[in-house]
């Protein structure tokens, strides 16, 4: 630019620096000027912030804020009808093979009155049962869908595992465009060996907000088939939840999944693997049982976790429940206490017989355990090695928790007493539960001084039944041994503990 080609702001900015008198009136009619327009775009643009602030806050306008509202979910209202039996579909897996025995263990806790929706999933068609009085007791039956279009490559395995893999998918679309599907919160899977305790189940599910991707399950008693497999897989026999959204989820690609998994060995590590691929992590319930174990129950159910027992599975492989019965006999007779009160099944309480130095503890609804001496609760609440492991061996290190072996002192041998018969008493408002020991039992030899436990024949525990107990925070219940009347007899009663009760002996 040249220099007769100035800007005209710097030629005024040298004339007035140069006499600034003679431009005085001038200069202050400019300054008015821009101080009024100054002023007229400051109220301009405070007028735009308030008209912009009112027409996009939603806490100024109500009425605009319940416009944009979004639509309130299912179970996020006031007032969410809290999930029960109605909103879960059961999806049961089993073969034709099995199914003349193993429907005997759907009858045990399938209730068609209760409202309760599922399906059986065979592999083929078995002999038509519909007019048979059983049919009208169980699940309707569904056959699978042809699976060999699947690559199966585990040495060893069977194939039938990509079949089960798909019940929970093949549940779904059963249910899609129905008038039932409204109502579904939850698509629970279970093998046809499994028994749930449904009340319980239903507890454990109220936990959780079933409009979100929940994968709720527990992993084997086997510490190797959880290396073999999983930690963070829920073992199918045992049972596990899976939330609808997250099962629509799933079975829009399973079959896509399922086909990037040939070398798996089952069904649930299948659906394990989709679940990786979904990045929807276990949520662990330790309710629902595998079983990988082989023997007596008895050491697990005794010490049973502080938690409601949802499931129990491989029914065909671990002995009755009840010794000298058949497995299903076993079953209904636990049925009895579950019945009045399942929110208390198998959870276990420790006392301390003083007067006869006596350790005294009750899995309510299944078993009492009375041991010479005193064990510390800490000890009690030991699994007791009953059983040995998936592999058949005794190795306390393939446990997926902690165990304690069985004495070998027969002084410490404890004297046990299983449930026969459970009654609720409406006047009392609390059960009574009576637990027999085996007659032809003979005490071991024990040069103690302690009395000798088998000289109780019987024991009766009362307790009020806790249909609330999993809305607090867990705890065990107290246990108190009460004067009994008849020889022979133990009477104990069994609750909630009071304020300042603790579990330590006290001798008299």
């Amino acid at each position: 630019m040249g220099e007769d080609q100035k800007p005209l702001f710097t030629e005024k900015t040298k004339s007035f620096s140069s006499s600034p008198s003679s431009l005085w009136p001038l200069s202050k009619l400019m300054v008015s000027f821009v101080a009024l327009i100054s002023l007229s775009y400051i109220f301009y643009s405070l007028g735009f912030m308030v008209r912009s602030s009112s027409s996009s806050s939603p806490s100024i306008s109500p009425s605009s804020h319940i416009a944009i509202s979004p639509k309130p979910r299912l179970g996020s209202g006031q007032n969410p009808e809290k999930t029960d039996l109605k909103h879960i579909v059961f999806g049961i897996a089993a073969s034709a093979k099995l199914w003349k025995h193993r429907k005997d263990y759907v009858k045990v806790w399938w209730r068609p009155d209760g409202g309760m929706n599922g399906v059986v999933w065979l592999d083929k068609p078995v002999e038509n049962d519909t007019v048979s009085s059983s049919a009208s007791l169980l699940p309707p039956i569904k056959i699978s869908s042809d699976t060999s279009k699947f690559k199966y490559k585990y040495p060893k395995g069977h194939r039938s595992a990509i079949r089960i893999s798909r019940v929970v998918s093949e549940t779904v679309r059963l249910l899609n465009g129905t008038e039932k599907e409204r109502n579904v919160r939850w698509i629970v899977m279970g093998d046809d060996d499994t028994v749930f305790f449904t009340e319980n189940l239903v507890r454990v599910l109220r936990k959780y907000d079933h409009e979100q991707f929940y994968y709720i399950g527990s992993s084997s008693e086997s510490h190797l088939q959880n290396l073999h497999f999983s930690y963070g897989m829920a073992y199918g026999g045992g049972g596990f939840a899976m939330s609808y959204p997250l099962a629509k989820a799933l079975e829009k690609f399973q079959d896509r999944c399922i086909e990037r998994y040939p070398e798996l060995y089952g069904s649930d590590d299948r659906i394990h693997a989709c679940m990786s691929e979904l990045g929807v992590p276990l949520t662990r319930e330790v309710g629902f049982h595998q079983f990988d174990v082989y023997g007596k129950l008895l050491g697990l159910l005794s010490a049973h976790p502080v938690a409601p027992i949802v499931s129990v599975h491989h029914l065909d492989v671990v002995d009755p429940i009840f010794p000298n019965m058949n497995r299903v006999k076993a079953l209904h007779r636990l049925m009895l206490p579950a019945k009045l009160d399942s929110a208390s099944l198998m959870q276990q309480s420790v006392c301390y017989d003083a007067a006869r130095n006596w350790t005294v503890s009750v899995s309510w609804g299944y078993v009492v355990l009375i041991t010479r001496g005193v064990l510390p609760a800490r000890r009690m609440h030991i699994p007791a090695r009953t059983f040995v492991d998936w592999h058949k061996q005794a190795d306390p290190h393939n446990y997926a928790f902690n165990t304690r072996p069985i004495s070998h002192d027969t002084c410490h041998r404890p004297r046990v007493y299983y449930v026969t018969s459970a009654l609720y008493d409406p006047s009392s408002h609390r059960t009574a539960s009576e637990y027999v020991g085996r007659a032809t039992w003979t005490p071991p030899y024990c040069d103690w001084e302690i009395p000798d436990p088998s000289e109780i024949i019987r024991v009766v525990v009362y307790k009020r039944p806790d249909p609330d107990r999993w809305t607090k925070a867990p705890r065990r219940d107290c246990c108190r041994v009460l004067p009994a009347t008849k020889n022979g007899t133990m009477v104990l009663n069994v609750g909630a503990c009071e304020d300042g009760e603790i579990v330590e002996f006290r001798s008299k």
